[in-house]
């Protein structure tokens, strides 16, 4: 039923939505039906919809969907980031499962080793995320064509990210089937296809957002710069890291 008048803000409403503060102006009583039909499985089909579109579109078109979001077609994607945070959680739970299942997979670092272990692992949100801002400014260094701001390269750092999330998961979902005899050697074999793909996965999100712009030649020598740039940076920033966890007692990043 359509109403002359927003019933949130109480506006006058000429279309569909809400001019003022954007709600739909198609409003229903709320039945056991409608709730049950409408709300709960309509709402989570569209959250799945979109979860399944981005990550889809994260590894067939990475760069051009990335582009896409940052040009403002905004609304099929699911939020980048949120996902991200979503597939950190999942991938720490796939990791503890495999623990409670193959307690030999267990770290037996001691020591120094075993600090710097546990600082990892508890601040894991707060390291991946922090990779986000590094690649986009390397990025923003490189490949100058794109003629984006340091800020929407983080949108293409995101999705890089993700990917990288994604291809963690089945590698940590792997390592559980590892503990069945009989099929441990195709699980080893599909892990190092995904390892080998995670150190690919920045080259394809950047070669497709650079479509057309770049040479093959100009597109290497860039790409090759980045990773110099990121894997010295990395290195730079675990050895800081493992410096600091093993001078001190208690160090901790909150998020």
């Amino acid at each position: 039923m359509n109403h002359k008048q927003c019933l949130n803000c109480e506006q006058t409403v000429s279309g569909n939505y809400c001019q003022n503060c954007g709600q739909k102006n198609n409003t229903h009583a709320i039945t056991l039906k409608h709730f049950l039909f409408h709300d709960i499985i309509h709402g989570v089909w569209h959250l799945e919809k979109g979860i399944l579109l981005t990550i889809k579109e994260t590894f067939t078109r990475p760069g051009q969907a990335a582009l896409d979001y940052i040009n403002g077609k905004r609304v099929k994607y699911y939020n980048v980031f949120y996902l991200i945070l979503m597939l950190i959680g999942l991938n720490v739970l796939t990791v503890h499962y495999h623990h409670k299942i193959d307690p030999s997979s267990v770290n037996k670092n001691v020591g120094d080793g075993l600090k710097f272990m546990n600082f990892l692992s508890g601040n894991v949100k707060v390291i991946l995320l922090g990779f986000v801002p590094l690649i986009a400014l390397n990025a923003f260094l490189v490949f100058r064509r794109l003629k984006l701001n340091l800020a929407e390269h983080f949108i293409i750092g995101g999705i890089n990210l993700l990917g990288i999330l994604v291809l963690c998961l089945f590698i940590n979902l792997l390592s559980l089937l590892d503990t069945f005899q009989g099929i441990e050697y195709v699980a080893g074999i599909l892990k190092f296809i995904c390892f080998f793909l995670i150190l690919l996965f920045p080259i394809w999100t950047y070669f497709n957002a650079t479509k057309k712009r770049y040479s093959i030649l100009g597109f290497t020598w860039r790409i090759l710069t980045f990773y110099m740039f990121t894997i010295i940076e990395i290195s730079i920033i675990l050895y800081f890291i493992m410096f600091i966890v093993t001078n001190q007692t208690t160090f901790k990043l909150n998020l």
